[in-house]
């Protein structure tokens, strides 16, 4: 519904998501930390905030993870042959591959996450060549000459007006989703004076590129109608091209890149968990290590919601995409919330004499600080108005507020006793 301004949405999203980057780098040369950003929350704002941050972050995760079964579902129903396989066995037959890798080990996620990313870079890099060949060349696509006229001759800019455009800024959020572990990877090199800002730097052209281009390109090869949910606009594109089984080779590709996402999260989950429980936000139990040193009680915890994801396929098979989206969107606003909150007290404890500076800081914080924590505000707004499952997700929020603070209550005990006997926890 966005139209062609969907590339406008990426841009302006992808520019706050380097402001996000950029805060969290600071955090990172000011005490590097392997693992999240959790421990950056317990520094600046404390136990609680810490137990909060570290939850939402696991709700984004786990959410996520229903996102990508229930993406390999509907990409499975691409092919004619599986149209009549109900959703929800797809998204077992997502869910029970990618668990069994990542119980067996680490080598084996490793593994599987490699040929993935190689998969998804040679197929986008793949796209951005032949497309811009084509529009180049000059030649039709689907009886239609490609150009900025499919723009101006299909409703224009925005073609449904400024609304749907606002309402699709927490779906391009989503997109951007896991960014932050550009940040804490490379605070876990041996050289994070140089890695952090090489690699945080790095993103935004790659945000120009891979996504801000992307866009722009598709709405110039085929009319913004043309791409439908439930399929991939690469799929599309390629489907059109005229080229036997092209399409089922970049269905097959997006296919991959979902299984790739439901991997990574797998894998961070199990490991937040188990981060969580250690520092006693999480139940004991979660902490566990099989011989290969692999936290499985994590994993089948975070299973164990990726199951409830498989009967939310099997009931409402046609709206639990965009239910689990929301919900997912809830924990990455969260999570992107406390590091800018974390920055711009790090940035008072250097006022104050209380920490050293930095070499890599935010640029025009606190100015660009606090507008950031406006545009989180702003997409939760903007939720509200996607009616039925945005208004249902912000008004889920006293609840969650509610499970928070009796989940608080249930392990305070244990946070106090863990972080009054091992107070360097706190760094």
């Amino acid at each position: 519904m966005a139209g062609p301004a969907l590339a406008l949405v990426y841009l302006v999203c992808g520019i706050f998501s380097f402001f996000i980057l950029r805060a969290l780098g600071e955090l990172v040369l000011h005490r590097p930390s392997s693992g999240s950003f959790v421990s950056y929350a317990r520094e600046f704002l404390g136990e609680k905030a810490a137990y909060v941050a570290g939850w939402m972050y696991f709700v984004n995760w786990a959410m996520t993870g229903i996102v990508d079964i229930t993406a390999v579902a509907l990409y499975m129903h691409y092919w004619g042959a599986f149209g009549d396989v109900p959703q929800w066995v797809f998204a077992l037959g997502a869910l029970a591959i990618v668990g069994t890798m990542n119980m067996i080990g680490v080598k084996w996620f490793a593994e599987m996450e490699f040929w993935f990313a190689l998969v998804k870079v040679l197929a986008i890099v793949a796209f951005l060549v032949v497309g811009t060949i084509f529009l180049g060349s000059g030649k039709p696509l689907d009886g239609n000459a490609t150009g900025f006229h499919l723009i101006t001759d299909n409703g224009g800019f925005l073609p449904h007006g400024l609304l749907p455009a606002l309402v699709l800024v927490q779906g391009v959020v989503f997109a951007f989703a896991s960014i932050e572990l550009v940040g804490t990877a490379a605070g876990e090199c041996k050289d994070p004076e140089t890695m952090v800002p090489k690699a945080i730097n790095s993103v935004i052209w790659r945000i120009g590129l891979f996504y801000v281009g992307s866009v722009v390109l598709l709405v110039l090869l085929l009319p913004w109608n043309a791409y439908q949910a439930g399929q991939s606009p690469f799929v599309t594109f390629f489907s059109k091209l005229g080229v036997p089984y092209i399409g089922s080779v970049m269905n097959i590709v997006v296919l991959t890149a979902a299984l790739s996402s439901l991997n990574s999260g797998l894998y961070s989950t199990g490991r937040i968990l188990r981060s969580m429980s250690m520092g006693g936000s999480a139940p004991k139990f979660m902490s566990k290590m099989s011989r290969h040193h692999v936290p499985y009680a994590g994993i089948l915890a975070t299973l164990g919601v990726y199951v409830v994801g498989v009967f939310l396929n099997y009931l409402v098979p046609s709206q639990v995409f965009e239910i689990v989206l929301n919900v997912a969107s809830l924990g990455i606003i969260a999570s992107w919330g406390f590091i800018v909150v974390c920055q711009m007290r790090l940035r008072k404890a250097i006022k104050e004499g209380k920490a050293a500076k930095v070499s890599f800081r935010m640029p025009g914080a606190p100015f660009t600080s606090w507008l950031t924590l406006l545009f989180l505000f702003s997409v939760l707004v903007l939720m509200a108005f996607d009616y039925p499952n945005g208004t249902y997700t912000i008004g889920s929020i006293p609840l969650l507020a509610v499970l928070l603070v009796a989940g608080w209550f249930g392990v305070r005990k244990r946070v106090h006793e863990i972080h009054s006997t091992a107070p360097t926890l706190r760094k």
